[in-house]
């Protein structure tokens, strides 16, 4: 028990320092669409569920393997045994703009670590820390002719653009079965982190010339809450039927908000920036809101346990809603489909190993909430992945999650940016018995 116990400690320290690390000052992704609203809003699943096409809204337990799904937390009432599951995630886009040269990025980073513990047979609470958002992008603009369009005016004029950090989050949640068939349960989560983005004007051809920029962040913390149901249908003791339910509050965060204009010089000779030379404007505001939108998801599953799992997700989320200190940052409501499941050949074979692997698949559309240039931003996206069973212990069970999304958000047309991407998920998943106190006749 005490080696648990540290191991428990320890874990969540290291996660918690480098969480917080990632919230408040590096950017892991490099999409230029996280410009938009608060960052690209990270999935609530972890890789097993989103190497499903992300669907969880109607998933527990999955073929007699106990996992962790915040995504709907009256999923946590099926735990029995105590469930640890800690990944890494890691990003590969490619930008495309036409007349400009594609771009290629890379971004890895520690994605979660969650725990999930039972408190009965019919109830379990589960907490962790996951990525709410992010932020992190870098491109420029250039216009000729000093922005003027007189054609005797050969000086460009540069504008970069530019954003870094993003937001982490702290959940603690509880989920009880009611009867036979019904689950409720309920997270709070503690949502913090920074957010930073410049805008910068520059002409290089001129020399002597003043260069002016904006930097404005916001310090973002707050609370927010979900909640969910789940209602199966038992057709026989391994044949289910779920329907799901969960939800996000609009709930609203606190931010502090910094807008900082300067002015500042590059070295003509080796082109670096030099010391702001001025500072001409310097408003702090002190305390501000994010009014955070709502979210609703609507789930369906069936379940051959030990056999296979099928499900699909629909979610609406109102993000036309969003406000940070009163001004709508412009978004549109959002929907999102998500098929997928899984398939394992044998769950119970001793002879061929990957008859005992579970075969993830799934697929996502996502009309997401941007609308930029008179067009809609849609997301196309592929999911597949596998369990991976490790040799079992006497009470503890052991996989490896392996899962990968393939996708396309954007489009080439209105002058605009498609994004071709890969993420690739890598969990660590333990099923064990903890805190029982063992029996002596």
């Amino acid at each position: 028990m005490i080696k648990h116990i540290r191991f428990v400690i320890i874990l969540f320290l290291f996660t918690a320092t480098a969480l917080g690390v990632k919230a408040q000052s590096t950017a892991t992704t490099s999409s230029p669409y996280s410009r938009y609203g608060i960052g690209s809003i990270s999935p609530t699943v972890l890789p097993q569920n989103a190497a499903m096409g992300g669907i969880g809204v109607a998933t527990n337990r999955i073929n007699g393997f106990f996992s962790i799904n915040p995504l709907n937390p009256a999923s946590y009432s099926s735990m029995g045994l105590t469930v640890v599951d800690i990944g890494v995630y890691g990003e590969f886009n490619t930008l495309e703009k036409t007349g400009v040269a594609s771009q290629k990025n890379s971004n890895f980073r520690l994605s979660h670590i969650a725990f999930g513990i039972p408190v009965s047979s019919r109830s379990a609470f589960s907490f962790g820390l996951m990525p709410y958002s992010e932020l992190g992008y870098n491109y420029r603009q250039v216009k000729s002719n000093f922005g003027s369009g007189l054609p005797a005016d050969t000086n460009a004029v540069n504008y970069l653009y530019s954003g870094d950090g993003g937001l982490s989050k702290f959940y603690l949640g509880y989920g009880i079965r009611i009867g036979k068939h019904l689950s409720v349960g309920a997270n709070a989560s503690y949502i913090f982190g920074n957010l930073k983005e410049t805008q910068s004007t520059e002409v290089p051809s001129l020399g002597g010339v003043l260069n002016s920029r904006i930097e404005e962040s916001n310090s973002i913390t707050g609370l927010n809450y979900d909640f969910g149901a789940q209602y199966t249908v038992d057709f026989s003791s391994r044949k289910h039927l779920t329907f799901g339910y969960s939800a996000s509050a609009n709930t609203k965060l606190n931010t502090s908000n910094s807008y900082i204009v300067s002015s500042y010089f590059r070295d003509a000779t080796t082109g670096n920036e030099d010391v702001a030379a001025d500072t001409l404007v310097n408003n702090q505001q002190p305390s501000a809101k994010i009014q955070l939108p709502m979210i609703n998801r609507f789930g369906i599953s069936f379940q051959n346990e030990g056999k296979f799992l099928v499900g699909a997700d629909y979610t609406m989320s109102n993000w036309s809603k969003l406000a940070v200190a009163g001004v709508n940052k412009g978004l549109r409501d959002s929907k999102t489909i998500n098929v997928g499941g899984q398939f394992t050949p044998n769950v119970n074979s001793l002879s061929n190993y990957w008859a005992s692997v579970d075969y993830r698949l799934g697929a996502i559309y996502d009309q997401t909430y941007l609308y930029v240039n008179n067009t809609n931003i849609k997301r196309y996206a592929a999911t597949f992945g596998l369990g991976l069973p490790l040799r079992a212990g006497y009470s503890s069970f052991y996989k490896i999650n392996i899962g990968a999304e393939v996708g396309r958000r954007g489009t080439l047309v209105n002058g605009l940016v498609k994004e071709n991407y890969v993420n690739v998920h890598l969990s660590f998943t333990l099923n064990d018995k903890w805190f029982i106190k063992n029996k002596i006749d």
